[in-house]
């Protein structure tokens, strides 16, 4: 302000609009400045109250649907209801105003059919209009754990929201109170791992709502869940109490930490110890010893190898020269211990250079001496490569792959007899 004023006094007269020109920024009050902090939050949450009033109730919902499907269009040949921009637009005209922002010429382009007389499905524009009041009404919740109110969500923010929709979750019913702790732990977990990859402790609630992680949480509210999906959904009770009792079955000094040796034990123990060292060396340890939260990024990476954010995470650990690339030094470097294992089980070692050509083949670099991370996720076969270099079955999986094919075919095969 006071070079401002400055240049105020030395540019002589300035036009009067100077001085009617609204201020267009306001520094965010500090933690200190109580009063502006409490008018600050009381003006957010009048604001999400107001927002929270003009999304669509159930009863509204149930009145859309009635008007849509009194307004079908001609002709009525087919099973679904379809309707033409004509009815669409009566029917936008009588649902009322809170309907107006789904029902816009926009939205009914984005539905179109091929279909000759230009009609939509009745039905999808309707669970258009259901997943959009569903995405609003999650944003204006999640947006109640913003403490900041700058649009995303702190380690701590998440666990409050976790721990609070606990109970709304008919499938977490059967976890004792003494394990909600763990278990916010290790759902907020997910959410860090692959929506924050620069480790700023905060997610984009944009971000949570793009992602599939909600509709995992919210299936749980179903109580009729197969078993097959409560495993397959990290979210569950049954995964998180899997990986906390992998874990503490680990953890032999029972200590509450493990240790490389105890770590080794993980999966089918085959993960290479010069693979384990480095993941010490790299993550975040405790007097040489990985915690719970560590040990679930662990966990994360290796069971979504597929995944950009498990790539970048396993990229990081082979990269043992942090050059940003991995050469034939790096491949040999991990490949050494996989020819160790071998030998320990009595198998006959691979040649390296033979891997490693397969390797670069797989890969295709842009360059052909060096392996960047874009090219491991260019060429969707990362996944296989970081196995064969730090785990014997991963390895014995890909050189075992032709058999192992043809025994699924002929079992399939049998199966159909």
């Amino acid at each position: 302000m006071k070079f401002y004023n400055e240049w105020k006094r030395a540019s002589g007269p300035v036009d009067s609009s100077y001085n009617s020109i609204p201020r267009f920024y306001f520094k965010l009050p500090s933690e200190d400045e109580v009063l502006p902090q409490k008018l600050r939050e009381e003006a957010r949450a009048m604001f999400l109250q107001r927002r929270s009033r003009q999304l669509l109730d159930n009863n509204e919902l149930k009145a859309l649907w009635v008007l849509l499907d009194k307004n079908h269009s001609a002709p009525h040949a087919t099973d679904k209801q379809l309707i033409n921009y004509e009815d669409f637009l009566k029917v936008a005209a009588e649902a009322g105003p809170k309907c107006k922002s789904y029902l816009t010429p926009s939205v009914f382009a984005k539905l179109q059919l091929k279909e000759p007389h230009g009609r939509i499905s009745i039905m999808a524009l309707f669970n258009y209009v259901m997943r959009k009041v569903w995405l609003h009404q999650t944003r204006i919740g999640l947006s109640l754990y913003d403490v900041t109110g700058q649009g995303y969500l702190r380690e701590s923010d998440l666990e409050n929201y976790i721990l609070e929709l606990i109970p709304t979750l008919p499938q977490l019913d059967g976890l004792e109170k003494s394990f909600h702790s763990f278990y916010v732990c290790t759902a907020v977990r997910k959410f860090l791992f692959f929506l924050d990859p620069l480790h700023t402790g905060r997610v984009r609630i944009q971000d949570i709502l793009a992602c599939s992680f909600l509709d995992d949480l919210l299936e749980l509210r179903d109580e009729d869940l197969p078993k097959d999906l409560q495993e397959a959904n990290w979210f569950s009770a049954p995964s998180a109490l899997r990986v906390y009792g992998q874990y503490l079955n680990l953890d032999r000094d029972h200590n509450g930490m493990l240790n490389k040796e105890e770590l080794a034990g993980y999966g089918t123990g085959t993960l290479t110890t010069v693979f384990l060292e480095r993941v010490f060396q790299e993550c975040l340890t405790y007097d040489g010893e990985m915690d719970y939260k560590t040990y679930l990024d662990f966990v994360l990476a290796l069971e979504n190898r597929h995944e950009p954010q498990s790539l970048h995470y396993l990229f990081r650990i082979l990269d043992i020269n942090n050059q940003g690339y991995l050469d034939t030094f790096c491949l040999n470097f991990f490949f050494r211990a996989i020819q160790e294992q071998m030998s320990v089980h009595g198998q006959e070692p691979v040649n390296f250079e033979d891997v490693k050509d397969e390797i670069f083949d797989m890969v295709k670099p842009q360059d052909p001496t060096r392996i960047t991370l874009q090219d491991l996720l260019n060429c969707g076969q990362g996944h296989t490569m970081v196995s064969i270099l730090i785990d014997l079955n991963g390895f014995w999986n890909y050189e075992n792959r032709e058999a192992m094919a043809a025994d699924t075919d002929t079992a399939d095969e049998s199966a159909e007899v």
